[in-house]
């Protein structure tokens, strides 16, 4: 019932912004073609289906959003590529695809960067407006920012409790992330195994991965929770993420539509940023009342941190200019 109501709010909310009197000729439809890794069925696409409703009904079906979920269009990378060839108009990314469009937005997510969202929140908005030029410069567009979670080491048949405990495990990485490598690069003792996000579960399933960083309402709704038994509680990062749309699309829109497009777009992922922080939290929840929780000491908690310090300073010797490293870690507190 509080999801349905969530949802009918969402829909006025767009419906409002979007304006009254809409042209009812929908002949000359203009699909925006948008690919993300999400379900549909997930809190990203519950709200994505509230969007795709509001912008066809404002619009007088004159532009209609078109949704790829579940990473039909392929991992974050290739839907950035496909955007710059012109074969997909946007997607729904999180860091790692931003990083793609402009490298420096995924130094938002270091370890041990934010202790809190409000953290986070300041510091992305004091980096906006070099991140969004970062973008626009590149051909694209950051209709929206939101968030993705609080992320977690989750493991099976390990407790990591400090960072020597990773010797002799099979760690996952990102394959188009650039910061992980690096943290796993001054961790030392173990290979990770790099994949794409399809070939997660598959490689959980036969124990090629054993350890993961992700937020728990993504461990949930990608299933890979359910092949892990041990989470610990404390967050070594915030999970950040967009909606991006090609600058050449939006400029190709008559005025209406592209105001229409726009500004639902900032609802919409105004709604994602605040539903999605809930539902991680429930989450996280839900996952230690079926996993063995590992409840850091004061003394491992600062070689994390000590850790995390050198990864950072590592980061900065290269995939990130020094400059953001060290204005992110002010702004980190």
């Amino acid at each position: 019932m509080m999801l349905r109501r969530a949802m009918v709010k969402l829909l006025g909310a767009l419906t409002v912004l979007a304006g009254i009197g809409a042209s009812q000729d929908a002949s000359a439809a203009e699909v925006i073609k948008i690919g993300t890794l999400a379900p549909k069925a997930s809190p990203w696409g519950q709200v994505f289906s509230v969007w795709e409703k509001a912008v066809k009904e404002k619009s007088g079906g004159r532009l209609e959003l078109q949704f790829f979920y579940n990473g039909q269009q392929g991992d974050e990378g290739a839907m950035v590529g496909k955007m710059k060839a012109g074969q997909l108009d946007g997607a729904a990314v999180t860091a790692v695809g931003l990083g793609k469009i402009y490298k420096p937005i995924l130094a938002l997510q270091m370890p041990g960067l934010f202790s809190s969202w409000a953290k986070l929140d300041a510091a992305r908005e004091a980096m906006r407006p070099e991140f969004e030029k970062g973008a626009a410069d590149a051909g694209f567009s950051i209709v929206g920012w939101g968030d993705v979670g609080q992320a977690h080491l989750m493991s099976k048949g390990v407790a990591i409790r400090a960072p020597e405990d990773f010797k002799g495990t099979k760690p996952y990485v990102w394959r188009d992330d650039a910061m992980m490598p690096v943290f796993f690069q001054v961790v030392g003792g173990t290979t990770p195994f790099q994949a794409n996000i399809p070939e997660v579960l598959p490689n959980l399933n036969t124990g090629a991965i054993n350890v993961i960083v992700a937020p728990a309402v993504v461990a949930e709704q990608l299933q890979w929770a359910s092949k892990l038994d041990t989470i610990v509680a404390d967050a070594s990062g915030f999970a950040v993420g967009a909606l991006v749309l090609t600058s050449k699309k939006i400029d190709a829109l008559p005025g209406d539509l592209k105001t229409i497009l726009q500004d639902t777009g900032k609802v919409a992922s105004a709604a994602l940023t605040k539903r999605i922080r809930s539902e991680d939290d429930a989450a996280f929840g839900r996952l230690k009342g079926k996993m063995t929780v590992v409840e850091l000491t004061a003394d491992q908690k600062a070689k994390w941190q000590g850790l995390f310090k050198q990864v950072r300073g590592r980061l900065a010797q290269g995939t990130f200019p020094a400059e953001v490293v060290t204005k992110l870690e002010g702004l980190g507190g």
